[in-house]
């Protein structure tokens, strides 16, 4: 398909970038360089500076060496969005390690897999989870543990005062020969005297799928994947985000959006990143008037959640020049109702943790289309495929297909699954597994993933159409949509519906709604009403979980 989504980019936006060849963590070196007193780091009030941040990451860099970490060895973190975080992932970096983030809130057989599928030898992780480690050493490669406390870095007194306040959140280090402090790890080592020379396509981060359509996979990002993304993402927005940015850090770091979009775009453009452990719509309400943030990337589930919070006008929001929504639909309710509440329209972006994430993104400054995922970013191609034969290109505009993507941002692949390679590429490009269609003026909709699809009576139903008009249903405050069995039409569609505080509905009421609005098809037969939606780390909903549920 002819490029035809580039007369459609904002003005001056470039079709392509000369990328520059800089591994991550030179970028920080460089912007400790340009602007070492700006700050980098905002924690519960505690600020670091760019200077002060370079050299903690020399010295935990330092610290990793003493503990025999070198090139090419998997660092695995298991943290909320805290400095030892930020400094743990680019210590790393630095001595030519790999990082391998993992989510703090999974179980053990999850650890399991997944540190052993990736072969940590070092482990850096809250204090509360040193025990559960500990546990894991001898069924994985673990031989160091860094332990970290969340008030290492607190303000005083509140950094004193902390363990007898949160005894929950704090637990003293266990003595044991292969347990390390974190700050102890930084005091007793100097810096390293140098960045390792990293090659670009050396990966630089293996990163986790969710999980939800199987065991999850290992994504080897690259430092040009990472790097690059973070260089197509800064030509696409031009002078809408200028070089003094104060981001909110509510994306957890060890999901690839908030990687990419919060930590990694910050360092290399000398951001403040106001770091919030803990993404609650009161917290993000407090930090963005207290700290006159300026970009919230975030997800819908958290956009939704400010809109219904009971004292969001109680708050200041005058600071913020952008919203970023990605990892999920946006409904179109929740960008009115965002809007409605701030006066900023909320910018959809589409990527995947194999796309280090973004391919796709609402052009800044140019012509909006509510509830597209945009266009391709400079750099990346994308077509759209069949359905059941991907080596058919789509060229009908408004038919759905397989939505394929090209640029420097793809994964080198994953992680010792060469089957899942040779499966997700075909003649260089990936396959996303996303159903999309594309228009005239080359703005990319995502109708739904391509295993979600339910077929009902030999039709297609796309789930995501059901959700946009449930969401519609000014009772209702969250719904997902899935197929279930039925003996005569193979599926049928069935909703999990969320209601709004202080509301009450019949099934019938909510299945009229639908009938008012869509083809009778693809209407939910049923409804189930619930208290809350099984979600993701980051707030996505996890559709395949309700599948599951609904099978027991």
């Amino acid at each position: 398909m002819e490029k035809i989504w580039l007369k459609s980019y904002a003005p001056g936006v470039p079709a392509t970038i000369d990328l520059e060849d800089i591994p991550l963590h030179f970028s920080l070196t460089n912007t400790a360089s340009r602007t070492p007193n700006n700050p980098a780091l905002l924690f519960q009030g505690k600020v670091i500076n760019y200077k002060e941040l370079d050299a903690m990451v020399s010295r935990f860099a330092s610290g990793l060496k003493s503990l025999g970490v070198g090139p090419g060895d998997r660092v695995g973190l298991l943290l909320p969005n805290l400095v030892q975080t930020v400094v743990g992932i680019y210590g790393a970096f630095r001595i030519g390690a790999i990082a391998v983030p993992n989510n703090p809130l999974y179980t053990d057989r999850e650890l399991e897999l997944q540190l052993r599928d990736s072969g940590c030898s070092c482990v850096i992780c809250m204090d509360t989870l040193v025990p559960r480690v500990l546990n894991l050493m001898g069924k994985t490669q673990i031989k160091n543990i860094v332990s970290c406390h969340i008030n290492e870095y607190l303000p005083f007194p509140l950094k004193q005062l902390f363990p007898y306040l949160k005894k929950d959140f704090y637990l003293k280090t266990p003595k044991h020969q292969h347990v390390h402090e974190f700050t102890d790890l930084l005091s007793k080592n100097a810096g390293t005297p140098e960045n390792y020379p990293a090659e670009m396509d050396q990966t630089a981060i293996i990163m986790y799928t969710g999980g939800t359509t199987g065991i999850s996979k290992g994504v080897e990002l690259t430092h040009r994947n990472l790097s690059s993304n973070c260089q197509q993402a800064r030509a696409w927005v031009l002078d809408q985000l200028g070089d003094k940015e104060t981001v909110l850090g509510c994306l957890p770091f060890f999901h690839s959006y908030g990687l990419t979009a919060v930590m990694n775009m910050s360092i290399s453009y000398g951001w403040l990143n106001v770091l919030i452990p803990k993404p609650e719509a009161l917290a993000i309400l407090k930090a963005v008037q207290k700290h006159k943030v300026t970009f919230i990337p975030g997800v819908p589930t958290l956009f939704n959640a400010i809109i219904n919070h009971p004292d969001t006008g109680k708050y200041n929001l005058k600071s913020v020049k952008a919203c970023l929504s990605a990892a999920a639909p946006l409904p179109m309710e929740i960008i009115k109702g965002f809007e409605a509440v701030s006066g900023i329209l909320i910018s959809e972006a589409y990527g995947l943790t194999e796309t280090s994430p973004c391919t796709h993104a609402i052009p800044y400054g140019g012509k909006v289309k509510p509830g597209c995922i945009g266009l391709p970013i400079p750099n990346t191609d994308a077509k759209l495929v069949d359905i059941e034969d991907p080596g058919k290109e789509i060229l009908e505009f408004g038919k759905p297909g397989e939505l394929c993507v090209k640029g420097p941002q793809v994964m080198k692949g994953y992680h010792n699954r060469p089957q899942e390679n040779a499966a997700a590429f075909r003649d260089g490009w990936f396959l996303t597994g996303d159903i999309a269609t594309v228009d005239e003026e080359g703005f990319f909709t995502i109708v739904d993933r391509k295993k979600d699809m339910i077929i009902s009576g030999g039709f297609n139903i796309y789930p995501r159409e059901v959700d946009e008009v449930l969401f519609g249903h000014p009772k209702i405050l969250e719904a997902c949509a899935i197929g279930v069995p039925d003996n005569h039409f193979g599926e049928r569609v069935k909703a999990y519906v969320v209601l709004k505080p202080g509301q009450s509905a019949t099934e019938q009421e909510i299945i009229d709604y639908c009938k008012e609005r869509m083809a009778n098809y693809k209407t939910p037969k049923t409804v189930e009403f619930i208290d809350t939606l099984p979600k993701s780390e980051i707030g996505k909903i996890l559709r395949k979980s309700l599948v599951e549920i609904n099978r027991k």
